[in-house]
């Protein structure tokens, strides 16, 4: 498990880890928004499922979200279990 505290960390940690599996990412960061990295880390990673986190659980942002790749949306704060229901149903899809 890797963390970054911005988005251009987060793309370099995307680039060199080995295979990651999944890449939780909020959408309001330093650097760039995780709206505009997305498609840098799909680029980058295509096989790696990315979950978006935010604030503005709004129709607008879901959709764009799903349109750039994100295999999930989560408002804050962050319900766990759904996490967990998230993880599971990417598991099971794989």
């Amino acid at each position: 498990m890797e963390f970054a505290a911005s988005a251009p960390e987060a793309l370099e940690h995307a680039k060199t880890i080995a295979d990651p599996l999944l890449i939780l990412s909020d959408i309001n960061m330093p650097g760039m928004s995780g709206l505009e990295m997305l498609p840098k880390v799909k680029a980058a990673r295509p096989n790696a499922s990315v979950i978006m986190i935010t604030a503005y659980g709004d129709e607008a942002t879901m959709k764009k979200a799903a349109e750039l790749g994100a295999a999930g949306l989560l408002t804050k704060p962050i319900d766990f279990g759904l996490l967990r229901e998230e993880i599971d149903e990417l598991h099971r899809a794989a």
